[in-house]
């Protein structure tokens, strides 16, 4: 792909490396007034929290909430921007306080702990109601990750994937075929040696880092069959044998580098025209797919290309790791049956491939993103996106928090930094690692 400064037919919008969707301005609407109110026999009014307060992605939800509105007769949705960060807190306060939002963004990896925690609304019983198959809107894994107990307590609004981003220009150079990206771990170790370029001791080209944006959880899953810190019955699975094979090709490649050259280029990153594969210091780099418009950006051209994240060896998967959000009714909503109506809205094909024709995030819809890789108002770098996130998410795995250990993250990481910083063999600490977590999960049975 040759980008440009404007790719978009529509409007380009700016977001950060890490996809997260904040904002810094707001509407009118103040959160201190009360949700769901109905006067007389007019129409229900809404209150619909997010941290979508500024530039174009404020800009496209207050499109789809008057949509909404002048569609029919019986709601109106009130949007109420919560900054990012704050949303979270204020929510739990809200719904201890019995005056919540009557719809609210939230993180789809702890929607188990909100419905355990009877936080929020039970919607298997709107579900099973509609005529249409709600479920098979979603992606299965986002919509595992919003189930407790068999039962669903969020719609998944967006997602997002991690892949492998590709500088064409320099694979050329190299004498490789920028139409042929690394498949594998060994790929990338050949691929990487072909791209590199000395003057001395200081690097002039790095082929490729693996925690320049991609966390070492991520590798550790693509390793491991897509299994992550955790099964998909809350099993512990940090010390296998593929997950030691990864961490251990990590250290390999901070060593051939040098630990002081990884440090020093990991501030660059997102830095504009600094960013070491903008400028070309690096010739290849993981990272969410949302990437992309932080390229579009730039006042600066770079041809590149993007693949799935390498499978360790082939026929092992390409496994990738996504998060994303919800849409999600308060437990205490005031009007539940109107909050249904407006969140089946949000997830459903129509406002999805708007929503993700104009903010370039990857949409829970199935339907919406094979739409948008063929969506007109994109042009092909975009749609060519879309087609690389509908493939990238057959292998991209979802990681809920366990009820039976939500504070188990710290635990693994500090084993993980005891290795990069050669205090552990990774043997050692992902043994220490497992335990550690074992002891969390008998503490909170």
């Amino acid at each position: 792909m040759k980008i440009k400064k404007r790719f978009w037919t529509t409007v380009a919008l700016t977001v950060s490396s890490v996809f997260l969707l904040a904002g810094c301005g707001g509407n009118n609407e103040t959160a201190n007034e009360k949700s769901s109110t109905k006067s007389g026999d007019g129409p229900v009014e809404l209150e619909f929290w997010s941290f979508w307060g500024s530039g174009p992605r404020n800009e496209a939800v207050e499109k789809i909430i008057s949509d909404f509105n002048e569609k029919q007769d019986d709601i109106v949705v009130k949007h109420v921007f919560q900054p990012w960060g704050d949303i979270w807190t204020k929510s739990l306060a809200s719904v201890a306080a019995g005056n919540p939002p009557d719809v609210i963004i939230q993180d789809i990896n702890s929607v188990r702990q909100r419905a355990d925690a009877n936080q929020a609304i039970d919607l298997q019983e709107y579900i099973d109601k509609e005529d249409e198959d709600i479920k098979g809107r979603f992606y299965p894994q986002l919509l595992s990750a919003a189930t407790f107990e068999d039962d669903v307590y969020g719609l998944p609004f967006n997602t997002d994937t991690q892949v492998l981003f590709y500088n064409k220009d320099l694979f050329e150079k190299a004498g490789l075929d920028p139409e042929t990206p690394p498949a594998t771990w060994a790929d990338l170790e050949k691929y990487s040696a072909a791209l590199e370029e000395k003057d001395g001791d200081k690097w002039k080209t790095i082929g490729f880092y693996p925690l320049w944006s991609t966390g070492p959880d991520v590798w550790a899953l693509n390793a491991d069959n897509g299994v992550s810190w955790f099964d998909d019955k809350d099993n512990v699975k940090i010390n296998t044998p593929d997950k030691v094979d990864s961490l251990q090709w990590i250290l390999d490649w901070q060593k051939h580098i040098g630990k002081s050259t990884v440090d020093s280029y990991e501030a660059e990153f997102g830095a504009g025209i600094a960013d070491p594969f903008v400028s070309e210091l690096v010739a290849m780099r993981g990272q969410n797919i949302n990437y992309l418009v932080e390229l579009n950006e730039l006042e600066h051209d770079i041809n590149f290309g993007v693949a799935l994240l390498p499978e360790k060896t082939e026929g092992s998967g390409h496994y990738s790791w996504g998060g994303g959000f919800t849409a999600e009714i308060p437990y205490g909503a005031k009007n539940p049956d109107a909050s249904w109506e407006f969140i089946k809205y949000l997830t459903s094909d129509e406002v999805q491939e708007y929503w993700g024709s104009k903010g370039f995030d990857i949409m829970a819809n199935q339907e919406a993103n094979e739409s948008l890789a063929t969506n007109p108002d994109l042009d092909d770098n975009g749609r060519l996106i879309y087609e690389m996130a509908s493939k990238a998410l057959e292998t991209t795995v979802i990681t809920p928090t366990p009820l039976s250990a939500p504070d188990y993250l710290p635990l693994v990481n500090t084993e993980i930094d005891a290795v990069m910083l050669g205090k552990k063999s990774p043997e050692d600490a992902l043994k220490d690692a497992q335990n550690s977590v074992e002891k969390l999960v008998e503490q909170n049975k």
